[in-house]
């Protein structure tokens, strides 16, 4: 028999799995139900709304539409009558108008970006001051100041891309490969161009990190600055999915750094265990607004078999008043998957191999 000290070390590992589990569910949850609720709304047929893939565990069966919950917890469906085949029923999804398919088929990555929005709102109402991209101070022997810029700047762009929050200036400042930057920043209401603005960096814990020697301004915080700043921050965020896709391809980042749903789970239990220490859970609802974030613009890339993918095929039909042939975009979107598949168990046989090794 386990003792009580076995079973609370037991209990010690696996809650914030648990916990991540459940985090990573709700936001899979979210998206689908976005299509769920559109598609009720434009009285679509749903056979099945699915929480996880692979044998149902569990099933009940509604007026017409059957709920289950799978074995495995990788992400979710919503089957509508007419999604990938012909029918006849009147509220089969391919017998409605291609801007309530559009619809339909958006719902669920604008609900994940939406939802991302509001925690990360939440996040900076509890802030003292809400942060702007306008340079207050430096520290004492600020490479940056030395280098050309300084207090009541507000930085437009770094290396040629727009500045939108102050998420952006670490992110940018650290996605630099030499350390000098082109910047171009408002200056007594000027629109000023400074080249070789370079910044320090130090090493903790073996990690190089960015010597971000200058403050920000803060501002007041009221429902307009806070709104406004999520907005930014949002933005912020998807343009870091398209930057991190472009390094992807360019090689600047391989294989082994990217991370599937169990890896993605693992980040956030380490995450929900060291929040929980500190009792301090700003760092776990951030990495939840950013995960939340990434899924709605990663679905939104014009990718056969995912949303974005479906959106170029109604996208196409809206613009020459003729959809492509049902069998011809369902074999493109069969293609997909079945990369799109073999892509996620290979990253899932990484994650497991990081996990087996770390």
């Amino acid at each position: 028999m386990l003792s009580v000290d076995t079973l609370a070390g037991v209990w010690a590992k696996a809650w914030p799995i648990i916990l991540a589990i459940l985090f990573f569910g709700f936001i899979i949850f979210s998206h689908e139900l976005g299509h769920f609720s559109f598609a009720r709304l434009f009285k679509v047929k749903i056979n099945e709304f699915a929480m996880g893939m692979g044998p149902a565990i569990f099933k009940i069966k509604g007026k017409e539409t059957k709920y289950s919950l799978r074995i495995f917890p990788i992400g979710g469906f919503v089957s509508m009558e007419g999604e990938d085949e012909e029918s006849e029923d009147d509220r089969a999804f391919c017998r409605k108008s291609a801007w309530k398919r559009f619809l339909i088929v958006c719902a669920g990555a604008v609900i994940n970006i939406i939802m991302g929005t509001v925690i990360l709102a939440i996040l900076i109402s509890q802030q003292d001051l809400v942060g702007t991209t306008q340079i207050h101070s430096f520290g004492e022997g600020s490479q940056l100041e030395a280098t050309g810029l300084r207090a009541g700047d507000v930085i437009t762009k770094i290396n040629g891309r727009y500045v939108f929050s102050d998420t952006d200036l670490s992110y940018l400042m650290f996605s630099d490969a030499d350390g000098s930057l082109d910047v171009t920043v408002k200056r007594d209401g000027k629109k000023v161009d400074l080249n070789g603005v370079r910044f320090t960096t130090v090493e903790e814990d073996g990690v190089e990190k960015i010597k971000f020697d200058m403050t920000i301004l803060g501002v007041d915080k009221n429902f307009r600055t806070v709104g406004s700043c999520a907005v930014k921050q949002t933005v912020s965020v998807a343009r870091m999915v398209w930057m991190s896709l472009g390094d992807l391809i360019t090689g600047k980042y391989g294989f082994k750094d990217l991370s599937g749903p169990i890896g993605t789970v693992g980040v956030i239990a380490d995450i929900a265990e060291e929040s929980t220490k500190k009792t301090d859970y700003s760092a776990l609802l951030n990495i939840m607004a950013f995960i939340s974030i990434n899924i709605g613009v990663f679905n939104l890339l014009p990718i056969p078999a995912l949303d974005g993918g479906r959106l170029v095929f109604i996208l196409i039909e809206m613009i020459f008043r003729k959809p492509v042939p049902a069998k011809y975009e369902n074999w493109v979107h069969a293609a997909a998957m079945v990369l799109l598949l073999i892509f996620m168990a290979l990253i899932t046989f990484s994650d497991i191999f990081k996990l087996v090794k770390g």
